[in-house]
C-alpha cells in the first residue's frame, strides 16, 4: 500500500476517532476530590460520644450559638408562649433548671469514659426555656441553650420524670452539636447537587443519586444523632434525680400517639418507637448507675400540669 508522504487520508479510509477525557467526568472528579478534601479537613473528635464527626470549622461556636439565638428569637415572634407564671411554665422551668445543672457533670463523666477531656462547649450557653401554645408533642433545643416545649406534650408526657427525658433529649441535640454536623452534611449534599448540575446530568439522574445519598448517609446519620441524644438525655435526666425509666412508657405513648402513621425506619429521621424503646431498656443499667452515682435518693418525681 502506498503511503502518503502528507499523512493524508486516501478515499475510503475510515476516520480515526480522538480519545479523551470527557469533561463532565472531569468535572465530577474535582467535586468529589474536594468532597474528600472538605471530609477530611473538617473532621472532629466529640468527647461526650467519642465519636469522629463532621463540623465544618469555619463554623465559629459563637456564630453557632448566634444562629441558634436568631431561629429561637424569630419562632418566639411567629409562635405565641404561655404565660410563664403559668403552672405549667413554673413546671417546665424548673425540670429545665434541675437538668442544667447536671450538664457539666454529665458532660465530664461520659467524656472520661472515652478518655477524653471535659467539653467546654455548653460552658456559654445563656439557657432559656418556653412553653409553646401548640397541639404539637415536641420539644427542642437550640444551641446557646434556647429551649421550647409545646404544650401538646404535656398530656403525653403526663408526669415530670418523662418530661424530663424528652427535654433532656433536646438539651443533647445542642451539647452534641447535631445542628453544626447537620450543617456540614447539608453542604456536602450542595456539593453533590452542583457536580450534578455542572456535569450535565439530567434532572432524573440528580434526583437518583440524591435519593441514594440520602437513604445511604443522610436518614442513617440522622437516626445515629437521635440514638446518641437518647443516651446522654437518659443520663442527664437520671443524674438530675428523675426516673430514667419513665422512658420506655412515655416511647410507648409516643407510639400510640401517633396513631402508627411513622414512616418505615430506613426512609426517617428517626428510630421508630420498637427500636428506641430496646435501645433504652439497654441503657437502664447505666442510667441507674448515673442516678445512683450523681443523685443518691434524690427528690421524687411528680406529675406534670
Amino acid at each position: 500500500m502506498r503511503r502518503d508522504p502528507f499523512g493524508g487520508r486516501h478515499a475510503g479510509q475510515p476516520a480515526t476517532r480522538r480519545r479523551g477525557i470527557n469533561p463532565r467526568f472531569i468535572i465530577l472528579l474535582l467535586f468529589a476530590g474536594y468532597g474528600v478534601y472538605y471530609w477530611f479537613s473538617n473532621q472532629s473528635v466529640d468527647a461526650v460520644t467519642g465519636e469522629s464527626v463532621l463540623i465544618d470549622k469555619g463554623l465559629s461556636i459563637d456564630d453557632e450559638k448566634a444562629l441558634g439565638l436568631q431561629a429561637y428569637q424569630e419562632i418566639l415572634q411567629q409562635e405565641q408562649p404561655v404565660d410563664p407564671n403559668s403552672p405549667i411554665a413554673q413546671q417546665v422551668r424548673s425540670i429545665a433548671q434541675r437538668l442544667v445543672a447536671k450538664v457539666p457533670e454529665v458532660e465530664a463523666a461520659l467524656a472520661a469514659e472515652n478518655g477524653q477531656p471535659a467539653p467546654t462547649f455548653s460552658r456559654g450557653f445563656e439557657w432559656e426555656v418556653n412553653v409553646i401554645e401548640s397541639e404539637q408533642a415536641n420539644a427542642f433545643c437550640l444551641p446557646g441553650g434556647k429551649m421550647a416545649v409545646y404544650t401538646g406534650l404535656v398530656p403525653v408526657a403526663q408526669n415530670e420524670n418523662a418530661m424530663a427525658v424528652v427535654m433532656g433529649h433536646e438539651i443533647a441535640h445542642a451539647l452534641l452539636r447535631h445542628g453544626a454536623q447537620r450543617m456540614a452534611q447539608q453542604k456536602l449534599s450542595q456539593v453533590g447537587q452542583m457536580a450534578g448540575a455542572m456535569s450535565g446530568m439530567d434532572p432524573q439522574q440528580q434526583q437518583m443519586i440524591m435519593a441514594a445519598m440520602g437513604y445511604g448517609y443522610l436518614l442513617p446519620y440522622a437516626r445515629k444523632h437521635e440514638t446518641q441524644a437518647d443516651e446522654v438525655g437518659l443520663m442527664l435526666a437520671a443524674a438530675a434525680c428523675f426516673d430514667p425509666q419513665e422512658s420506655v412508657p412515655l416511647w410507648e405513648r409516643m407510639g400510640e400517639a401517633s396513631g402508627g402513621q411513622a414512616p418505615p425506619e430506613f426512609s426517617s429521621t428517626h428510630p421508630n418507637p420498637g427500636t428506641r424503646i430496646a435501645n433504652l431498656q439497654s441503657l437502664m443499667p447505666k442510667a441507674l448507675e448515673y442516678r445512683e452515682r450523681f443523685c443518691g435518693a434524690g427528690p421524687a418525681g411528680g406529675a406534670a400540669r
